[in-house]
């Protein structure tokens, strides 16, 4: 019997990787009825044994209560887990999930850039099923979690954290998911995934489900694989980058690399670089993610932001000169200051 042919129930959730994402999505769990638990680390983990997860929009705040635990073999096998670390601690995370999956157990992947199951459906059959050595070079990822049970989301919501705990959603509240393995349009949603969606509806979040996540996470970082290094390598908040006609120019070249690399992987953007532009300088004045993790000392997700597009370049035969320079830089600039190995 597969997984689709029982009763789907999330009665038992768990965040791996508590942070402000996985914040946010857990207290939409919570709120959903499920028995919410998160694997943490240091503060958060104390902070959430002791208080509990707050979630702050506005002037509203909100308390969940949860269980957290450092090994994730406290825990046990969950209905759904979801995955919200950064890139870069996807390897720890493969080493330690185990004890959480089960034959029925769903993970969602809630990340930025491009995730290990990319090119395992929705992309054109000549680059399908390649491993991107990029963000999981040793397959390491792939093989500590069930492809089959893997589904795939695109977050369009800004989070922060006041405090280890403490969850403070800015704007937007919506989510994209949808089936990694997913091959061609048109397709109806699996039972799973239509559950999901309707979960996290309860749960106050806008859940959409996409018949291709491959295509919604690919144009989502056709505008942040960008402005992402270029603050990283300048300290500028977004208006001041896109401001400057010259940096704009090099945005531009690099988004235009990218949108052929799409168009020959079978994800083509109608959309030109100046269309994204107007769309991300109406945000307003913001420091991306990359930015505010080399303030704060932590690894950068070069590569599942730039680098894996570059790979996927090389793999489909597009020149990409503009994106190596921009990988190159930032590249450099985080091994200088330890934030990448």
């Amino acid at each position: 019997m597969t997984m689709e042919q029982t009763s789907i129930s999330f009665d038992k959730a768990c965040i791996f990787g508590a942070g402000a994402i996985g914040g946010w999505m857990g207290a939409a769990l919570a709120r959903a009825g499920c028995q919410l638990s998160a694997v943490a680390r240091g503060a958060a983990l104390q902070a959430l044994r002791t208080q509990g997860l707050t979630l702050v929009h506005g002037e509203q705040r909100e308390h969940f209560a949860l269980r957290a635990e450092q090994d994730p073999a406290a825990l046990g096998v969950q209905d759904l887990v979801i995955i919200s670390v950064k890139a870069p601690g996807m390897p720890d995370v493969a080493e330690r999930i185990a004890p959480l999956i089960g034959p029925q157990t769903v993970v969602l992947t809630a990340m930025n850039g491009v995730p290990w199951w990319f090119l395992q459906g929705g992309v054109d059959a000549s680059v399908r099923g390649r491993q991107l050595k990029a963000v999981d070079p040793e397959g390491r990822i792939a093989q500590a979690i069930p492809r089959g049970q893997v589904l795939g989301s695109v977050v369009h919501a800004s989070c922060s954290n006041d405090a280890p705990g403490v969850v403070r959603r800015h704007f937007g509240n919506s989510l994209i998911l949808g089936e990694p393995l997913a091959t061609g349009p048109g397709q109806p949603p699996t039972p799973r995934l239509a559950a999901l969606a309707q979960l996290l509806q309860r749960g106050g979040i806008e859940a959409k489900v996409s018949d291709n996540i491959q295509r919604d996470a690919w144009y989502k970082l056709w505008g942040n694989m960008t402005v992402n290094p270029v603050s990283a390598l300048t300290g500028a908040t977004s208006d001041r980058i896109l401001g400057d006609d010259l940096v704009r120019g090099l945005i531009t070249r690099v988004m235009l690399e990218a949108k052929e690399i799409g168009a020959r992987i079978g994800l083509p953007i109608n959309e030109s670089p100046e269309d994204r532009h107007a769309v991300t300088l109406k945000l307003g004045a913001f420091k991306t993610s990359m930015l505010q993790d080399v303030e704060a000392g932590k690894p950068v997700e070069l590569d599942a932001l730039v680098g894996a597009v570059r790979e996927m370049g090389q793999l489909c035969g597009v020149d990409t000169p503009f994106t190596d320079a921009l990988l190159g830089l930032a590249r450099l600039q985080a091994r200088q200051k330890g934030l990448m190995a």
